[in-house]
């Protein structure tokens, strides 16, 4: 109790330190990322526009002297060949201007050295015109007097000064960009450096907080294993102990099945045959004298009641304890019992056995499991046609009952309905599996997998 105490005022300042801790980096870092991507944004447009002006303006330069080199030619030669790259380059430099003012129209002073460029274009376009249209009416001496001037050279100076002074101010603009995208990226790596720090320091307050409950975890951990081993070791015993008194209760079973056949084929039987044949005397003496019609109907018809009797005695003995077994063997057994239920139940039963050499519990689990199949169709499956096959293997048999009855879900029917869990319990107690396939409306097969021979399991069952 005393450690207790002691210990959790030190464990809640530190939970108290690094959650804020950590929230407060976590929020420093989130503002930097956010200012700096907002900077660099920017700038990178900034550089991005200043890129396009600078090309634009190459592009003016370059379709302006496209332009006066066809109209040279076009002066020089006459060939009017040479006028198709000049008017390209006419129209090339108006889309150019116009892309120029759009850029420099938000930069005042810049937009004042535009506008001088514009008027310079304009001065060696209208010069440019003028000798061509000279030149397409015949004035040869009126082109050759503007060609030898120095006019358009000093409008072409001119137009080189303006997009020179135009060029170097995008590229300071953009040497402008280029050092706030530095500035962002550095104050992205002193935030990340300090939240990094910040970091560091939260999660060793971290590790401190949780040592102590580390190695209380494992203490409980291993506990808990060691529980979970009793548990599972108790389980482990609970359901051998449960499977032993399952096969057990039902040797009891057999037996008492056995022991109560005996009684009733030496009890019962002995009386049932003994008051028929005392009824057969009787019967024969009335006969013999002067018996009333009446008197002898009534002793016929005790007669028959008592050969009832006698055959409700050996179907129950039968069920009980098949005498079959044991004096005709399994395959005579199932054809039997296929037989006896086809007349009760009015369904058709087909067998296809073939000749199998099995021990006494053996037979006597083949047989139960046929029989508690024809039990559960004869109550629950409305079926028409059933299917009874034994079939012997190398190292095992395989016993199949089918029918084309109204079949069920099996994930929805509890293990232990129809009598399934009794099969399944007696089949994997002598040593195989049993499988339960059904679907609803296409009926159901049970097939069970017995082992030819399973070292003790005899003398097991036996017992």
């Amino acid at each position: 109790m005393t450690w207790f105490s002691f210990k959790r005022p030190l464990t809640l300042p530190k939970m108290a330190i690094s959650l804020p801790l950590a929230l407060l980096a976590t929020c420093i870092l989130l503002v930097i990322n956010e200012t700096g991507y907002d900077q660099s944004t920017q700038a990178l447009h900034a550089i991005s526009r200043a890129s396009d002006a600078r090309s634009s303006l190459n592009k003016l330069l370059q379709h302006m002297l496209d332009a006066e080199t066809g109209q040279r030619g076009y002066l020089l030669t006459g060939d009017p060949r040479y006028l198709e790259p000049y008017n390209i380059a006419l129209a090339d430099v108006g889309q150019t201007m116009d892309e120029l003012r759009d850029f420099y129209a938000p930069i005042p002073e810049e937009f004042a050295q535009m506008a001088q460029l514009g008027r310079n274009v304009q001065r060696k376009l209208a010069e440019m015109d003028l000798s061509v249209r000279m030149r397409k009416q015949g004035n040869e001496d009126a082109w050759k007097f503007v060609l030898m001037t120095d006019v358009g050279k000093e409008h072409m100076d001119a137009i080189r000064s303006e997009a020179t002074r135009l060029i170097n101010s995008t590229a300071l603009r953009m040497d402008v960009g280029q050092a706030q995208v530095i500035r962002s990226l550095q104050l992205s790596r002193i935030g990340i450096a300090a939240v990094a720090a910040a970091g560091l320091l939260a999660f060793y307050l971290y590790l401190r907080q949780t040592n102590a409950l580390k190695l209380a975890g494992e203490n409980q951990k291993e506990a808990l294993l060691q529980e979970r081993d009793q548990l599972e070791q108790q389980v482990r015993d609970r359901t051998a102990s449960l499977g032993e008194l399952a096969t057990h209760l039902q040797q009891v079973r057999e037996q008492e099945r056995g022991h109560l056949a005996r009684e009733l084929h030496d009890e019962l039987g002995a009386l049932l045959t003994a008051a028929k044949l005392d009824v057969a005397r009787i019967k024969s003496k009335l006969s013999a004298t002067t018996g009333t019609p009446d008197l002898l109907d009534r002793l016929q018809h005790l007669t028959e009641t008592l050969n009832r009797g006698i055959a409700l005695k050996r179907r129950i003995i039968e069920d009980l304890r098949p005498s079959s077994l044991t004096n005709l063997g399994l395959h005579a057994s199932l054809e039997i019992l296929a037989r006896e239920f086809s007349e009760r139940s009015g369904m058709e039963v087909a067998t296809e056995l073939e000749a199998v050499t099995l021990d006494e519990s053996a037979q006597l689990t083949v047989y139960r499991l046929v029989q508690e199949s024809l039990t559960n169709i004869g109550k629950y499956a409305q079926s028409k046609q059933v299917d009874i096959s034994l079939r012997r293997y190398e190292s095992h048999i395989e016993v199949g009952i089918s029918d084309n009855g109204q079949g069920f879900d099996t994930t929805r029917v509890k293990a232990s309905t129809h009598g399934l869990a009794g099969m399944r319990h007696r089949v994997e107690a002598a040593g195989g599996r049993l499988s339960v396939e059904s679907t609803p409306g296409q009926g159901t097969r049970i097939t069970g997998v017995l082992p030819i021979s399973v070292p003790g399991a005899s003398a097991s069952a036996a017992h």
